[in-house]
């Protein structure tokens, strides 16, 4: 039986895929999200040598949404949705096809720390810095056999900034495809720890809801 710590962990990585296909959907058909949201995918693409898996999104709290997509994808009476779905199977597919190719990987960590350094004079959500990452996308993971597709609104998806961002968030999530990677994920986990993996996801966004409420009442 695997430890409790593990599951967590696992959850958390897949809790990252499924928020980057939930905003990618969002911006794609709405125009915008919140820029902590942008800010906390950003800062888990900086995360290069984190020294546990909540580091990797600065706090656990930065998945709220995550988790919510989490449950509602894996519960059996809630209602699915297919374009999220989709974009966590392809982002976990891109990693798949990425980890292969240890030159275009080398490239993106290149990339990354380049960008990161270029943060450091402006701030992790300036449009240069999004813009760079996006290009970083556009070089490497884009010229892969496999590309996601995105659908949503034509003056969104028209618009250079909303791409750049959506690029961003696709990047975010193979990070956490990764990350899922490196704690023992795999496709046989989703099927033979299905319940184990809802329940500790129940349980994160359950604590999470409790630590809300208490600094409520305060």
């Amino acid at each position: 039986m695997q430890n409790l710590a593990t599951i967590r962990n696992r959850v958390i990585a897949l809790a990252g895929i499924s928020q980057a296909a939930w905003l990618v959907k969002r911006l794609a058909w709405h125009g915008s999200i919140d820029n902590n949201e942008i800010a906390t995918s950003v800062h888990c693409i900086f995360q290069t040598h984190a020294p546990n898996v909540n580091a990797v999104y600065g706090d656990i709290k930065n998945l709220r949404k995550g988790l919510e997509t989490f449950i509602s994808l894996l519960s059996e009476k809630s209602r699915k949705d297919p374009e999220v779905t989709r974009y966590i199977i392809s982002l976990l597919h891109l990693e798949r096809l990425l980890i292969k190719s240890p030159t275009m990987l080398h490239s993106i960590q290149k990339g990354v720390e380049r960008a990161k350094l270029q943060a450091q004079h402006f701030s992790n959500t300036h449009e240069n810095v999004i813009a760079n990452l996006a290009n970083l996308y556009l070089d490497t993971i884009s010229t892969l056999k496999f590309r996601i597709h995105v659908s949503g609104e034509s003056a969104y998806l028209s618009n250079n900034d909303t791409i750049n961002k959506i690029r961003v968030l696709l990047l975010a999530g193979i990070r956490s495809a990764v990350l899922w990677n490196q704690v023992g994920g795999s496709r046989w986990q989703l099927v033979l720890n299905k319940r184990a993996l809802l329940q500790e996801a129940r349980s994160l966004h359950a604590l999470l809801a409790t630590e809300e409420n208490v600094e409520y009442t305060v």
